[in-house]
């Protein structure tokens, strides 16, 4: 797969419009992911690792908001589990149309990977040892992420695990402009503009609704979740795994 250089807001917009994970987006995105979240390869390679200590057999690992599969191949290239299956969720066709180039290339693999176009909120979520939201859950609304995350635990076998990589906020004000100056200095290293930096973060200002790692803990505790741990930083982006 070709990978072309995000340049979707190199050059000054007319109208602003609401962040959308179209054929635009979906054209650069492995260039705009990379350039975007610090630390993105490392969290991708070791979110396979985890998959593949928490997998069991004969059971289902969920990659909800999957996009292009990067955390799907990552786990299919681990996962030993016998009778493992991925079912990867994205509600965008032109990323699930996409990402069925890259697996067709693995469709003799030992643990094979569904790609599904749907809504996350209409999948069920049953037999599960493994769930992932990788930034996905920054784009739910608000009012509706603690019943994803109460189906995602009421699903997962004992002792399976979620783990959710997300943008954080910070409730003290130094602290998080810490974080976004860092965050938009790593974007000026990968060469984005200053408008471009601009132009982007105006069109995620409605979608990408990020929450501060507390809020994120509680509603993980309220869902039953008896172990979490914040396994993975980089300035404002966090993963943390949750144990059933």
């Amino acid at each position: 797969m070709v990978t072309k250089q995000d340049d979707i807001y190199a050059s000054p917009l007319d109208e602003m419009v609401d962040f959308r994970f179209d054929e635009k987006v979906v054209n650069v995105f492995p260039d705009m992911i990379q350039r975007s979240v610090p630390g993105y390869a490392t969290l991708i390679s070791n979110i396979g690792i985890l998959a593949s200590k928490y997998a069991v057999a004969d059971s289902y690992c969920y990659d909800l908001g999957c996009s292009l599969g990067a955390v799907s191949l990552s786990m299919q290239q681990r996962i030993n589990a016998s009778g493992c299956s991925i079912l990867a969720v994205d509600n965008s066709k032109a990323m699930i149309d996409k990402a069925k180039l890259v697996f067709s290339a693995n469709s003799d693999a030992p643990t094979p990977v569904e790609l599904i176009c749907a809504d996350i909120a209409d999948i069920e979520i049953h037999s599960a040892s493994v769930v992932v939201m990788n930034f996905t859950l920054q784009f739910i609304a608000t009012e509706l992420r603690q019943a994803l995350v109460q189906r995602i635990y009421d699903g997962l076998k004992p002792g399976g695990v979620l783990i959710l990589s997300e943008k954080l906020a910070f409730d003290d004000t130094q602290l998080n402009q810490f974080h976004i100056e860092s965050h938009h200095d790593f974007k000026r290293d990968n060469g984005y503009s200053d408008m471009e930096i601009s132009q982007k973060r105006s069109a995620l200002e409605k979608v990408l609704l990020p929450e501060s790692l507390d809020t994120h803990l509680h509603r993980l505790q309220s869902a039953g979740f008896t172990f979490t741990e914040k396994w993975f930083q980089c300035f404002n982006f966090v993963s943390l795994v949750a144990v059933k």
